[in-house]
Parts: structure tokens; C-alpha cells; sequence
């Protein structure tokens, strides 16, 4: 019997088996838009979208790559809208289309109007207040560490994790 320093005998059985080739051919990198990430200050970053009820249920999310504009997010997610509700969105989102979106699916968009904006739509500060929700709903992911440091690189299951936190709050 060989000693517990000895090397272990082997046979050609039980070499181990190495993968020649990955998912990637040669030469070939994963581009960072299919993973939802960009280049931002600081680094590789991500942007989370959110739309919420009123009630604090049912979220829908989307993801972009961190120096991309909110506004065309903001519109995907408008799909997703209740026809006669209130928009109530950041600066970010203060675009016509935005406005001219929701208008159309019978809504009012609460959008405190941007610095740049020449002409002002009507907006109630103490309707805008309501959006407490989502704010908090950012600050509980920023609390959790493995959802704030995004370790997940893939944009599915970084969108699963999410939304598996989201029906913790």
C-alpha cells in the first residue's frame, strides 16, 4: 500500500479529462451590450428600471448598460402601463414621447419638467411625493450586497435576483 506522500499510481482510465474548446471560438469575446453592462463613471455599471403600482406590487424591471439614456427604457416599460394611470417618473424620463405615449393610453405623466425645458406641463409636487415606493424599493437593493455589487454578470439571472429580492420587500 502506498504511503499518504506517495503519488498515487495511474492507469489510463482515470486521467483527467480537459475540455479542448469553451463556449467562445477563437479569438472571440463576449461583448459587454449582451450583458447589460457599460462603461460609466467609476467603471462597468448597470442601470435598473422599474415600474411599480401604487400598491407596491407587481414590478416590472429592465436593465441597460450604465451610460445609456433612461428615456428609451422608460418607454419600453410604459407597454406595461395601466391605461388611465399616473406616470410618476425622475427628471430623466421628461421627454415628449414619454408624454405623448402616456396621453395616448388615456394617462397623465407626473414628470417634474428638466432644466433644459423650455415649455412646462402641469405637475403636482404632492402627487410626485407618492413615488416613495420605488425610492424605497432602490434603497432596499442598495442594502443588499450581492444585488448592489451585481455579481451576477448575466443580464437574465441578474433580472432574476431582482425580482426574487422584490418580492421580499
Amino acid at each position: 500500500m502506498p504511503s499518504w506522500n506517495s503519488p498515487r499510481p495511474r492507469t489510463g482510465d482515470h486521467k483527467w479529462k480537459i475540455p479542448a474548446q469553451t463556449g467562445l471560438k477563437n479569438g472571440e469575446h463576449v461583448s459587454t451590450d449582451d450583458r447589460c453592462m457599460g462603461r460609466f463613471r467609476g467603471g462597468l455599471t448597470t442601470k435598473i428600471h422599474a415600474l411599480e403600482y401604487v400598491e407596491g406590487r407587481r414590478i416590472h424591471l429592465a436593465l441597460t448598460a450604465g451610460q445609456a439614456r433612461d428615456a428609451p427604457a422608460g418607454r419600453e416599460l410604459l407597454a406595461r402601463l395601466t391605461p388611465g394611470g399616473i406616470l410618476l417618473a425622475d427628471k430623466a424620463y421628461d421627454t415628449d414621447a414619454i408624454r405623448a405615449e402616456t396621453a395616448a393610453r388615456g394617462g397623465f405623466a407626473n414628470v417634474p419638467p428638466g432644466s433644459i425645458r423650455k415649455c412646462t406641463f402641469a405637475f403636482s409636487p404632492w402627487l410626485y411625493r407618492q413615488s416613495h415606493l420605488i425610492e424605497r424599493f432602490f434603497n432596499h437593493i442598495k442594502q443588499m450586497r450581492g444585488l448592489a455589487s451585481s455579481y451576477d454578470r448575466r443580464p437574465d439571472n441578474f433580472r432574476a435576483a431582482l425580482k426574487l429580492a422584490a418580492t421580499r420587500f
